[in-house]
């Protein structure tokens, strides 16, 4: 269980409200001996002053050194500091601020400036709270005053932090009803049965059709996870706020730079979680034009492939000289073999890069190779650990069919034991993922004549019962797991 610290710099600044053990004067956090220790640390900084060089700044910035978990973090506090980068590209925020300010504004003309203030991310005014639940996800911080002013439309002129020291009587009740609140449901976590080394929060969307693992593979790993004495708990994309609970984070739903997946991994990362997939690997894999340049550069046999940004003429025949047909054209960023198209003569490939460049600058075209199936070569942590065949889907040339009209189906697969893979494939799957990093890969490859041709690598590969897991069973789990732990170790300075 997580030792709770609220930090103050005088006990008598506590008089307002119940006594409590897990008030601590900042300075005795700062020198007493007892909080050197490593024991898990979750710190409410509540420090009159967040200044740089401050007692509430050093004792943030002591709380990372000590590996604490602190609310705010020392990050949140340089990210504060910086007005020009907190109000940077803040476009939701200030859809949200405008829409809020207009309700407001409806019964009294004339105001041309509104300021709130946020109690870990609750507000009294419920006009606020969904701008205020936003604001507190990107900067977790006990309290915050915002600040609206409107010139042509609303908009966020501040985000500054505020003493509990500054209350009047009525926020004062407020405030204290919302550190009860985030305290017993953030920190206080009830004492569980055995004592857990690792806390891993593992990310799924419960609605997502096409999820990277099924229902029986998450119960599969969280077993392993338990057998190693990690605690696990499923979150979703509202827990943000949650990420510096755990120790670590594993994603299992499909990623993407433009949801919340990536916000999820940046936030751990910078949370000094462990964390798959980290937002490096979710930048490089689920970008195929980088990958395509990386295979360039690398010299890695890839499909025959280029980047257009033009349906013109020129380009169209140039595309037939080169690749003749059919070809595959794909947008940049689809997965699942969404945003993946087949075409077979002149006017559908007009008429779908026309479609593709509507959503995108580039469009990848690549030479149609036909085989039965795809090689699939799961790496973790530089290790190939599972293969697979995955054969394309009955009457279709991808593995997905999205075309089905009743729902989407995939084909058959084969899971084999690594020492049946041939070893050109595996050098080549591992080799790519060097060129990535260190984390959890799916490498697809088609072998043609002799020769293994990169696909693609997924950031977020799948894993799931029945499928990937036939060869290796629990151990496949067992592996996942321990990584963790692994990645752990490797962080934490001798």
């Amino acid at each position: 269980m997580k030792r709770l610290v609220v930090l103050v710099d005088d006990k008598s600044d506590w008089k307002p409200y119940f006594p409590s053990e897990d008030l601590v004067c900042a300075k005795d956090y700062l020198f007493s001996n007892d909080y050197l220790k490593s024991t898990p640390t979750k710190v409410i900084n509540l420090c009159r002053n967040f200044k740089y060089l401050s007692i509430g700044y050093y004792s943030s910035l002591l709380a990372e050194a000590r590996g604490h978990k602190a609310i705010p973090s020392i990050k949140t506090l340089n990210d504060l500091s910086k007005k020009r980068f907190y109000l940077y590209d803040l476009d939701e925020l200030n859809r949200l601020a405008d829409i809020s300010a207009q309700k407001v504004t409806q019964k009294v003309e004339g105001i041309k400036a509104i300021s709130f203030r946020m109690y870990f991310g609750r507000v009294k005014d419920n006009v606020f709270q969904d701008i205020a639940g936003q604001i507190f996800d990107m900067y977790p911080c006990p309290i915050l005053e915002v600040r609206l002013i409107q010139k042509k439309v609303w908009s966020i002129e501040s985000i500054a932090p505020i003493s509990f020291t500054d209350l009047n009587e009525n926020e004062e009740e407020f405030f204290g009803q919302a550190l009860e609140r985030y305290s017993t449901k953030m920190w206080r976590i009830p004492a569980r049965k055995k004592q857990y080394i690792f806390d891993l929060a593992i990310l799924v969307n419960p609605n997502e059709k096409l999820p990277p693992s099924n229902e029986a593979a998450l119960l599969k790993f969280e077993k392993a996870c338990s057998k190693l004495n990690i605690y696990t708990e499923r979150i979703t994309k509202k827990d943000i706020s949650r990420i510096n609970e755990f120790d670590g984070l594993f994603i299992r739903e499909t990623t993407s730079i433009k949801n919340h997946t990536y916000a999820f991994s940046n936030r751990a990362q910078s949370e000094g979680l462990v964390v798959i997939d980290d937002p490096e690997s979710i930048l490089k894999c689920t970008n195929k034009i980088f990958m395509h340049n990386l295979m360039v550069k690398n010299k890695l046999p890839q499909l025959p492939s280029r980047f257009v940004s033009s349906a013109g003429e020129k380009i169209i025949e140039e595309l037939e000289k080169e690749f003749s047909y059919p070809m595959v054209l794909k947008i940049p960023d689809g997965s699942f073999s969404i945003g993946v198209q087949k075409v077979n003569e002149r006017d559908g490939l007009r008429q779908a890069l026309t479609e593709y460049l509507k959503n995108s600058s580039l469009v990848l075209v690549q030479k149609f190779f036909p085989t039965d199936f795809d090689w699939r070569i799961g790496v973790l942590n530089g290790e190939a650990f599972y293969a697979c065949k995955y054969y394309m889907s009955k009457g279709h040339w991808q593995i997905y069919n999205h075309q089905n009209s009743l729902e989407d189906s995939s084909g058959d697969s084969e899971n084999l034991p690594i020492d049946q893979v041939p070893e050109f494939i595996l050098k080549r799957a591992l080799h790519i993922c060097s060129l990535i990093g260190n984390g959890l890969y799916g490498v697809d490859i088609k072998e043609v004549n002799g020769e293994a041709y990169i696909v693609e690598v997924n950031d977020n590969p799948n894993i799931d019962d029945g499928v990937e897991d036939i060869v290796l069973g629990e151990e496949l789990y067992f592996k996942l797991a321990k990584s963790f732990l692994d990645k752990k170790e490797a962080k934490t300075p001798n």
